[in-house]
């Protein structure tokens, strides 16, 4: 074999499979192997059988291989085959190794003729094998037949690539001789993975079953149709001797004796045949070893690396381990505190860069959603001066109040504080449904353990529920407290005096919105302005709102102003998402039906998210920019009939009440934003905090069996399992290859040859006839080759086997020796009609 010091190489690799295919998967190695391809009923099959020298591969019509096979071939003194999937079973009789394929291929694809890339891995041992390791892949074809499915070519063929395209894998294109070549759908695939034809190795099988009066001499020897590597003959049992179970002996005895008697193969007969392929496929792959170990050892000792912290874990697992489950069950529950607590008050490490989560969100409940909803919530104007007349006017009854009545400040002042309560109860749902979400999320880390996480999920939001109540009776009593007593001598209230004073200097003004400073900016930030194409298109700004102006710029050095809108008379209103738009949309317009900007009625403001846009409303709303409500017409003239009917006195004494009123609501406002938060994070969120520190895990024991609870799940166990086996078979895949010596006698590689004619269709040279034709050309003799005074082609075998050249063959015609691997090979002069007995004494055996 000239490679005795990497005898070793081949069971190396086999140990290797057979370590990664007992957990599943291939560890992302590419292992070297001989794929065998070809189509359907082109001798794959026979061709493995006559290596082994057993009947042992299932046969039929159609596509009888559904499994890739992949068959591990071991010198031995004994003789038997194992199964990888049938550990520890000796099969000493090849036909129930038959039945076994037939039923695990079944098992995996069922009985439906459908296929599946999920391999079979058999060993067979025997005296009369040379280490070698082939995959035997499903037939290429063409038609689905039968219940297979109409995709059924690309099937295979995707199939097929998942192993030849590996640059591990040598490829063996099986071709039969009485098609053809050209057209075989072996040695196109094979190119297509391997244009320079250093892993293709060419096999034609069915030479006995050629037509009379044609061979594949010019073939075998590697000159008409070339591969690098060259192709190598062999004759397979026929379905006569396969029905009538000829013995594989008897069948490669007969083989022998065809390449030795048939007068276009016999100078060839020792290049020729069965032994032969297998000798030289020992050899290729055993180089091929040899080249691919030092990469592959890099390999696996990179996947071990980044195996060591996953697994130290589970080194000293014990599944029923009492301690073990305890040990876990605790540092579980502190884990998940540790993360709750995290996710509330905020952390560096896993920050997340893309959506607000845990204590941000509910952050933005407090300082943003609540009071939006507390303003959104705000009295409308005209509404209110008309209750506070008729409040007024019923406290005075059938007299003509001089003064105004406190009992009416009163009355109003309680009216709104009531409209509070909605708003503190929704702020108090939003972190609720926000907590019980953040509850899920720390509790993902539980599901290797399905009933641990159900019930910490239960319970705690149990939990959370009953504070849910508590937290709402607290603030419904914060209320209450509110209406229990009006402090008019709060140090922020205006009194009386001031109020009556404010309305005689803004009886001809815009009335002021109490505690708002209008010099500073409430917000800046980016917005599209939604204008038609027609007048220029969509545009992002830079805006900056105050509490007198919009403006905007061309970008946040604010240098150069576009525009600047007073917010007088605007009001906001919703406005539904564009078909093709993925922006949130709304707009401000103008209450007195005027231009807000240039042309246009109304302006359409634009946010990515819906988020960005009620942030933007409540920044309108502190700015004094309320939602529309969208009354009806008669209303507000109604409304108007009614206010410009009041008396001078009584709109004074309106307007005085309606100051006090603005005054107080913004002291009961102030102090309500400020207690939510206190309230809900002392009531439910540090509450919530404690319980999981101190009481979670004593509820856990109480909720059942600690048993039942720390029961891991079959997908962990599944995980834990193959982490641990991949470990295991990197690490002993390591030991392996350690203790392999690399020193070895190897074979060049082969020198480039033409291979174009595999994608393109070729046409024979007139002078040359196809020895693969099916049909004889007219006007030729089928018998014999002709006599030509040309030279007779090179005797020279394929330079992939390393044979030295053949001498001219002696007898009555003397010819020179010609180029080895002419383009066209000239015609062969008449044979002698006696065919010698056997071989020159000039041909060397191998």
């Amino acid at each position: 074999m000239g490679n005795r010091g990497m005898e070793e190489l081949i069971p190396l690799i086999n140990k290797l499979q057979d370590a990664f295919s007992s957990i599943g998967q291939s560890c992302n190695l590419d292992l070297p192997q001989i794929a065998v391809v070809g189509g359907q009923s082109a001798g794959k099959s026979s061709v493995l059988e006559n290596f082994v020298g057993r009947d042992f591969l299932p046969r039929g019509s159609g596509i009888v291989t559904r499994r890739p096979l992949i068959l591990q071939l071991v010198n031995s003194k004994t003789e038997h085959a194992e199964f990888l999937h049938c550990k520890g079973r000796k099969f000493v009789d090849f036909e129930e190794v038959r039945m076994e394929i037939e039923a695990e291929t079944d098992r995996i694809t069922g009985s439906n003729k459908g296929i599946s890339p999920i391999p079979i891995n058999l060993r067979v041992y025997s005296p009369n094998v040379l280490n070698l390791t082939l995959i035997d892949l499903p037939g290429m074809t063409k038609v689905a037949v039968g219940d297979q499915p109409p995709d059924i070519e690309h099937q295979i063929r995707d199939m097929l690539l998942q192993f030849i395209t590996k640059e591990s894998c040598l490829i063996l294109a099986v071709t039969p001789a009485n098609t053809d070549l050209a057209n075989s759908d072996a040695l196109k695939i094979a190119k297509e993975v391997d244009p320079q034809g250093l892993r293709t190795i060419g096999v034609i099988t069915k030479l006995d079953l050629m037509d009379e009066g044609t061979d594949a001499r010019d073939i075998l020897e590697n000159k008409l149709l070339p591969l690098r590597r060259g192709y190598i003959g062999v004759v397979n049992r026929s379905q006569k001797d396969i029905d009538g179970k000829k013995d594989i002996r008897a069948a490669l005895a007969a083989e022998r004796k065809f390449f030795l008697s048939h007068p276009a193969y016999r100078h060839l007969a020792e290049r020729m045949g069965t032994p032969h392929l297998q000798k030289t496929l020992n050899q290729q792959l055993t180089n091929h070893i040899r080249d691919t170990l030092p990469g592959l050892r890099s390999k696996l000792q990179s996947q071990l690396l980044s195996l060591e912290k996953e697994v130290e874990e589970f080194k000293n697992f014990r599944p029923d381990d009492p301690a073990r489950k305890t040990k876990a069950l605790l540092q579980m529950v502190q884990q998940f505190g540790v993360d709750f607590e995290k996710c509330i008050e905020g952390s560096g490490d896993q920050v997340d860069t893309s959506n607000l989560s845990g204590g941000a969100k509910i952050n933005r409940i407090f300082h943003e959603r609540f009071p939006f909803e507390l303003v959104k919530m705000e009295f409308d104007e005209k509404e209110l001066r008309k209750e506070i007349s008729y409040a007024i006017k019923n406290i005075h009854g059938v007299r003509t109040g001089l003064f105004t009545p406190d009992l009416a400040f009163e009355a109003i002042m309680k009216k709104q504080i009531i409209k509070l309560k909605d708003p503190c109860l929704k702020c108090v749902d939003l972190v609720i449904t926000e907590l019980v979400a953040l509850i899920m999320k720390c509790a993902e880390k539980l599901g290797s353990y399905p009933r641990l996480r159900e019930e910490t999920e239960r319970i705690v939001s149990t939990y959370i529920r009953e504070r849910d109540s508590k937290t709402k009776d607290q603030v419904l009593l914060l209320i209450d407290i509110e209406l229990s007593y009006i402090n008019t001598n709060h140090e922020d209230f205006i009194g009386f005096a001031n109020a009556q004073q404010r309305t005689v200097a803004n009886a001809t003004k815009k009335r002021v919105i109490p505690n708002q400073v209008r010099d500073p900016v409430i917000r800046r930030g980016w917005l599209t302005i939604n204008i038609s194409i027609m007048k220029g298109g969509s545009k992002d700004y830079w805006f900056v709102l105050t509490a007198e102006s919009l403006s905007w710029y061309k970008d946040e050095e604010e240098k150069e102003k576009k525009y600047m809108l007073p917010l007088d008379n605007l009001k906001l209103r919703d406005v539904e998402k564009g078909f093709m738009s993925s922006k949130h949309v709304f707009a401000i317009f103008n209450t007195e039906q005027r231009n807000v900007y240039k042309d246009l009625r109304q302006i359409e403001l634009a946010c990515d998210t819906q988020e960005e846009v009620d942030s933007w409303k409540a920044s309108f709303l502190r700015a004094g920019v309320y939602p529309d409500k969208g009354q009806a017409e008669n209303e507000d003239s109604l409304t108007q009939s009614d206010m410009v009917s009041m008396d001078p006195q009584l709109e004074r004494q309106v307007e005085t009440i309606r100051n006090l009123v603005d005054s107080y609501i913004s002291i009961v406002n102030k102090s309500i934003r400020d207690l939510m938060p206190k309230t809900i994070m002392h009531l439910m969120i540090n509450n919530t905090k404690d319980f999981i520190h101190s009481e979670l895990l004593a509820y856990l024991y109480s909720a059942g069996d600690q048993g039942s609870l720390m029961e891991e799940s079959a997908e962990q166990a599944q995980r834990r399992d193959e982490m641990l086996r991949m470990y295991h078979a990197l690490k002993e895949a390591l030991l392996i290859i350690g203790d392999i010596s690399t020193t070895t006698v190897s074979t060049p590689v082969p020198p480039p040859v033409d291979d174009t004619w595999i994608t393109k269709e070729p046409s024979p040279p007139p002078s040359t006839r196809h020895a693969n034709s099916m049909t004889l050309p007219p006007n030729r003799p089928p018998a014999v080759r002709g006599p030509s005074s040309a030279p007779p082609p090179s005797l020279n075998p394929s330079p992939a086997f390393g044979v030295p050249p053949l001498p001219s063959r002696p007898g009555p015609v003397q010819a020179h020796v010609g180029e080895a691997g002419s383009a066209a090979a000239p015609l062969v002069p008449s044979r002698p009609a006696r065919v010698p007995p056997s071989l020159p004494p000039g041909i060397p055996s191998l």
